[in-house]
């Protein structure tokens, strides 16, 4: 029985300082601790549900699930997840903490459904504070595109992925005073560069064009770099960020 929230989730959805970002690579901390429960283990791993929940919300609602009974299973679901030694034995997922979270859902879902609405009636399930609303809101535009439950997971953690690192550079851009140039040079970060329109861009900022052209080129640079290093935190080997990246993204044309 589920009788009590992890300290590690009781914070689940709330953000995190930059200083308290976990530099070292969040899934091969967890994978190295294995059945053993060390303190980086768990931030590592709590970090990762912090950021990837949504698509988790997401993938039990179009399972068919209702609202309230999704979110029932996604706090039950995180709550064994961060439990101690709930790792143990099982599969890595090939490295990727992205297969290997829906690898665990799944099962969850299949040996844990009467299991919840048992602790559901009894009053046992622990409320962990995440952004159900803003969930469901979310979930109603997301569920307009025809995809499988699947698929919608795959988008909806592309989507999480892109709005860390937008989090990350704004977070960057204040620190170093360049906050309104960047929320003028946001835009540009994800179109291709010829649909860039550069004119608009050094008048806004009050800069030359080629200037403008120069700190477009530095944001998107940094962009790139702070995806490869988001994504370097859910994967066991560096040499899986581009394959990573090429899944991610082809999420967005299935």
């Amino acid at each position: 029985m589920v009788e009590d929230t992890p300290s590690s989730c009781r914070n689940l959805d709330a953000p995190r300082a930059p200083q308290d970002w976990f530099a070292t690579t969040h899934w091969t901390v967890v994978l190295a601790a294995g059945r053993r429960s060390t303190p980086e283990a768990d931030r590592a791993l709590e970090e990762l549900c912090r950021t990837y929940w949504y698509p988790v919300y997401a993938f039990v609602r179009h399972r068919g699930h209702q609202r309230e009974d999704a979110e029932d299973l996604t706090q039950a679901f995180f709550v064994r997840l961060l439990e101690k030694n709930y790792l143990g034995g099982l599969s890595a997922a090939h490295g990727r903490f992205r297969a290997f979270l829906l690898a665990c859902l799944k099962h969850f879902l299949a040996n844990e459904w009467d299991r919840t609405h048992r602790l559901k009636r009894g009053g046992n399930i622990p409320h962990l504070p995440l952004d159900w609303q803003s969930a469901e809101t979310r979930y109603l535009v997301d569920v307009t595109d025809p995809l499988s439950p699947d698929k919608l997971y795959d988008r909806a953690w592309a989507m999480a992925l892109l709005e860390r690192v937008i989090l990350r550079l704004e977070t960057e851009a204040a620190a170093k005073g360049a906050d309104r140039q960047f929320q003028q040079l946001k835009p540009c970060l994800t179109l291709g560069a010829g649909a860039i329109n550069y004119a608009r861009t050094a008048a806004a900022l009050g800069m030359t064009e080629a200037a403008a052209r120069v700190a477009v080129h530095r944001w998107r640079r940094r962009y790139r770099e702070m995806l490869r290093e988001e994504l370097a935190q859910s994967i066991s080997h560096p040499g899986q960020v581009d394959e990573e990246i090429r899944a991610l993204f082809g999420a967005f044309t299935a």
